[in-house]
């Protein structure tokens, strides 16, 4: 059974930090892709960040040089680092693990964990 577990969101004031931490389980983590991603009331969901199988990274533009995707293979952790964080950063955010590439494919997504950034 797949299951992806998120944590770390909460209440911050801006400039402050935050960890996001996604525990997956229930396929061979280490071949997946996986990535962050957050939905904003009223908008659609975007992407923040991805690392791939092979460690690469991408970031949106809004949030490069403050925050850092990396993953822990032997823990099937996936985690995002938020500092310097905005109003605007507020959103769930949503851990997504996948394999589009090759088989076995999939395509998997948390349950998302609200990160509120405000005074």
């Amino acid at each position: 059974q797949v299951q992806l577990v998120e944590s770390g969101g909460g209440l911050v004031q801006p400039g402050g930090s935050l960890r996001l931490s996604c525990i997956a389980s229930g396929m061979i983590f280490s071949i997946s892709d996986v990535g962050w991603y957050r939905q904003a009331p009223g908008k659609q969901r975007e992407l923040v960040a991805t690392i791939t199988r092979g460690g690469t990274t991408n970031y949106a533009e809004s949030v490069k040089g403050r925050f850092t995707i990396s993953r822990d293979n032997a823990r099937n952790t996936v985690y995002l680092q938020m500092n310097i964080l905005k109003p605007e950063d507020t959103a769930i955010y949503y851990c997504n693990v996948r394999r589009v590439e090759f088989p076995p494919r999939y395509d998997y997504w948390g349950q998302g964990t609200q990160v509120t950034v405000s005074s």
